[in-house]
């Protein structure tokens, strides 16, 4: 007779444990893989360190250009700021009613009908025109002088009338000197940029003599550029006040013309009393 085979069988629980095993190993390989790859290699293994290329200076905005350009753009800073100031002082002051003021005017052919010279010359004593300033000389030799001629009364308009005409003209030439001189600065910062460009290709740098060689371009251009922004808005600003200059010019002598008109009527010389009066031109 056959003996029946017995096949041993395992317990399921043991089944489960193999596998619970297997989990957790597999696990675990996946938590100390990311540790193993954050440890620091010994230095022995280490990759080779690249020297890093020197960081040589650069401008990065117009602003941060303007101030790297060199010493000389410092003064063309300056001439600007001046230039600004005189402009905007001129705006204010070189003006009509700065010269001959239809106020002042309409109460010097009042008082002059009436003949109260007096009467004008404190007037003219409180406003701060030109005109006023010429109508106060003229009626102060005609005070202290009243036996004078009108010829010598004349005179005295016309000095008066001649110096503030200088004076207006002498004050917008400002403007033209700042014209003249920004751009020589300009040029002299300019040299200055050319002879250190020069110098660095001379020079045993080795690559920083490209850069140092576009810093020199740079600071020439910079400067020739400033030079001439400074430069070119100052002349045009001083031809625009010349002719404001001269218009007021005219008008002053119309005004001293007309007041030497009505004075010379109450004196009896009406020979002269048309006769325009001249104011020198300054130019």
């Amino acid at each position: 007779m056959y003996e029946p085979i017995c096949i041993q069988r395992r317990p399921a629980y043991h089944n489960k444990t193999f596998g619970m095993k297997i989990f957790a190993s597999l696990i675990a390989a996946a938590i100390t893989t990311p540790l193993l790859a954050q440890t620091p290699l010994p230095a022995s293994s280490a990759a080779p360190i690249v020297p890093i290329a020197p960081d040589y200076p650069h401008t990065k905005t117009i602003l941060d250009a303007i101030l790297h350009a060199g010493p000389v753009m410092y003064v063309l800073l300056v001439l600007s700021v001046f230039s600004v100031m005189l402009v905007v002082t001129y705006l204010m002051t070189i003006r009509r009613g700065a010269v001959v003021s239809s106020g002042f005017m309409a109460t010097a052919d009042a008082l002059l009908r009436k003949r109260d010279h007096l009467g004008l010359l404190a007037v003219a004593n409180r406003h701060g025109e030109a005109i006023a300033r010429v109508v106060q000389k003229v009626l102060d030799f005609t005070t202290k002088n009243p036996n004078a001629e009108f010829q010598q009364v004349r005179e005295i308009a016309e000095t008066e009338g001649t110096r503030v005409a200088a004076s207006l003209n002498n004050r917008v030439t400002y403007l033209a000197d700042i014209g003249m001189i920004a751009p020589l600065i300009g040029l002299l910062g300019t040299a200055i940029g050319i002879v250190k460009s020069f110098a660095a290709l001379s020079g045993d740098l080795g690559t920083a003599r490209y850069a140092l060689l576009s810093t020199g371009v740079s600071e020439a251009l910079i400067n020739t550029c400033g030079g001439l922004a400074i430069g070119i808005p100052a002349m045009i600003f001083y031809a625009f006040f010349r002719g404001r200059v001269q218009r007021l010019i005219s008008d002053l002598e119309s005004a001293v013309t007309h007041l030497l008109a009505l004075l010379s009527v109450h004196q009896g010389d009406k020979g002269l009393a048309r006769t325009p009066v001249l104011l020198e031109d300054e130019f």
